[in-house]
């Protein structure tokens, strides 16, 4: 299956953000990281945090945990450039972060319209494990690379909160609790002993194909084997047969539009977060299928 890369540019020009549009860019090796880092720069608040629309379904300006995955994910493609607004976004979460160490689904928001139904309802006096675990995983990865990330005492106390909390798991947990869990813990793996028996435990709840559907979402709305493993040479990448990967990858570059995009199988709550989802979904395909040798 053969991805016409020539029309994601005109694609990204008519439906994707600057920010994605930049992102594209590095991806492909035309564009520099200082460019991408101003392009998310937009979406920065002066508490250190992220909103505007960062999380394409939650409009509300004000910082909301919701958005770090978003900014983390920018962190980590800029690499091995660090940008002192990594440790900014750190500090952030670390003033949000709840007694017990976990972050609240949503803060309050000043603005309700256009936003999804799970971020207006969320109570932000209770910790959600499935946006402290995605937001820890994703500033894992930052660590990497990033040594005033890795340090941060706020990465600490989420890491120590996503491992307890997944550890109390005792039945299957709702689709996207499971993948971000699998995701967290993918992250830690070679730093948290825990993590490889708590994997496994994730993994156990996933079928055999790969496919997990969204309880509550839209009628076709699943999870698939790439979105809890998209990376080769990771753990959880072991965890699935290699045939199930290569199915997936076949049907990830099969799903890509006449117009040169991707689209997203769950629910939009606004014109601009549909079009915003287009944009960030196909430089994500591209991104997976790249690290996978199909590009």
């Amino acid at each position: 299956m053969n991805v016409n890369l020539a029309a994601i540019p005109g694609f990204l020009a008519g439906h994707g953000r600057v920010l994605d549009r930049r992102r594209y860019d590095l991806l492909m090796g035309d564009g520099d990281p200082a460019s991408v880092l101003a392009a998310l720069g937009a979406y920065r608040n002066p508490d250190g945090g992220y909103g505007w629309g960062l999380e394409p379904d939650l409009r509300s300006p004000e910082s909301q945990p919701a958005s770090a995955l978003h900014a983390f994910e920018v962190f980590e493609n800029v690499a091995p450039t660090t940008a002192p607004e990594a440790v900014g976004l750190c500090d952030w979460l670390g003033s949000v972060t709840l007694p017990d160490g976990g972050l609240p689904v949503a803060l309050p928001l000043t603005v309700v319209e256009a936003t999804a139904r799970w971020w207006t309802g969320g109570d932000p006096a209770v910790s959600s494990l499935q946006i402290t675990a995605i937001s820890a995983a994703a500033a894992h990865r930052v660590a990497v690379h990033d040594p005033a990330v890795a340090a941060h005492p706020w990465l600490e106390r989420a890491t120590r909160y996503s491992l307890d909390a997944i550890q109390e798991i005792e039945e299957a947990p709702h689709a996207y609790v499971l993948l971000f869990g699998v995701r967290f813990l993918d992250a830690v793996y070679d730093s948290q002993p825990r993590a490889s028996d708590l994997l496994k435990r994730l993994v156990a709840y996933i079928p055999a194909d790969g496919r997990v559907p969204v309880e509550g979402g839209t009628d076709n709305e699943a999870l698939r084997p790439l979105d809890f493993a998209p990376r080769p040479g990771r753990p959880v990448r072991d965890l699935f047969e290699p045939e199930v990967i290569a199915a997936d990858l076949v049907r990830l570059a099969g799903e890509q539009h006449d117009d040169g995009g991707w689209s997203v199988d769950y629910a939009r709550f606004s014109p601009a977060g549909a079009l915003d989802w287009r944009g960030a979904a196909t430089v994500n395909a591209v991104e997976t299928l790249r690290a996978n040798g199909m590009i």
